[in-house]
């Protein structure tokens, strides 16, 4: 048995008044961490603060005005529900008026804290100055920090990535203007632009932006095991560690990572929890009245066979149904084969 009771972690940390326990959250993802899935999550246990997917400025001051019938898409992106909490709102945009009013929505709607995405690589998002883009304007960045955090009374964070590429690293100078605009902590992916989500992530860079700030530094990126994240904390003396990809095909991760710092050991779960997960998940997204819920299933079809034996099989099953009970359908037919077969081996 490894020596989990002896592994140094943090077992919390502050978001302005806020205490966030345990010291692990959920990255904002787009298409991905919607309410249906952070719910997901939350009832897994382990996982600290949930954030919702970057959402725009512009489309969130826009259901202030638009007609009932055409606020849902922009409504959708700012539901969730009471047993989220703590929830954070993540915002991208690059007009400090606009971001401030959409700050103020998030904040009467009742999220815990408001969040900046100067991370995103997504070239629609970088062509309108958003995201990453506004690593190249450090003033412009100034601008919106100061006047969104004027804005609100919840707390004000921001999550960037190291720069735009390898000669345009920002990621200290970023760390030090959110500390001086008053901003409540930073969430740092340490890969460039450039880089997307190729090579690897350089954890140093998460330990020099520690070094120079006070306020809590969340480092994000190349953690897939709870091993890993005890690493990033003994390399980085990061306040808390943010995991995305790796929550979309294994939920249960901040489980583990609990798990593994009290008890040294994890579990991995067999192939009826993962149909058992899968399964709930559908249901939820079925029972949600998602729009989208078949395009979902297909699109977590992909995550959620991760790892499953004939994996491939299932997918082509779910990619191929017009309808949500032929989902329910094929993945009950699936896994029902997949485990008695496992019986008889």
């Amino acid at each position: 048995m490894s020596d989990g009771p002896l592994f140094d972690f943090p077992a919390g940390f502050r978001i302005g008044p806020m205490e966030i326990r345990p010291a692990t959250v959920l990255a904002p993802m787009a298409g991905v961490t919607d309410t249906v899935f952070r719910r997901l999550i939350r009832n897994q246990g382990g996982c600290g603060l949930l954030m919702t997917e970057f959402t725009s400025s512009h489309g969130v001051v826009s259901t202030k005005t638009a007609k009932p019938g055409k606020r849902n898409r922009n409504f959708r992106y700012l539901a969730f529900a009471p047993d989220e909490h703590p929830i954070t709102c993540q915002l991208f945009g690059s007009d400090p008026e606009v971001m401030a009013e959409a700050a103020r929505v998030c904040e009467d709607r009742g999220f815990d804290a408001v969040d900046i995405n100067f991370g995103c690589p997504v070239n629609k998002v970088v062509k309108c100055n958003g995201g990453s883009g506004l690593l190249r304007d450090l003033p412009l960045v100034e601008a919106i920090l100061t006047r969104v955090k004027a804005a609100i009374s919840i707390p004000l964070t921001c999550k960037f990535r190291a720069g735009w590429n390898d000669h345009e690293l920002v990621f200290i100078p970023m760390a030090q203007l959110a500390e001086n605009c008053g901003l409540a902590a930073v969430a740092l992916h340490p890969r460039t632009r450039e880089q997307g989500y190729s090579g690897k992530a350089d954890w140093t860079r998460i330990a020099a932006a520690k070094a120079s700030v006070k306020i809590p530094v969340i480092g994000n990126g190349d953690i897939s095991t709870p091993e890993d994240a005890i690493r990033m904390y003994r390399e980085t003396q990061c306040d808390a560690v943010m995991i995305g990809r790796t929550a979309s095909y294994n939920p249960w991760i901040f489980r583990q990572i609990a798990s593994y710092l009290k008890t040294g050991c994890y579990h991995v779960p067999a192939e009826v929890e993962r149909y058992e997960m899968m399964k709930t998940y559908y249901e939820m997204l079925d029972q949600h009245g998602e729009s989208d819920a078949l395009g979902k299933m297909k699109q977590f079809a992909t995550y959620f066979t991760h790892g499953v034996r004939n994996g491939a099989k299932l997918r082509t099953e779910i990619y191929r149904t017009q309808e949500v009970k032929q989902v329910l359908s094929a993945v009950d037919t699936f896994f029902s084969h997949q485990l008695d077969c496992a019986e008889v081996a």
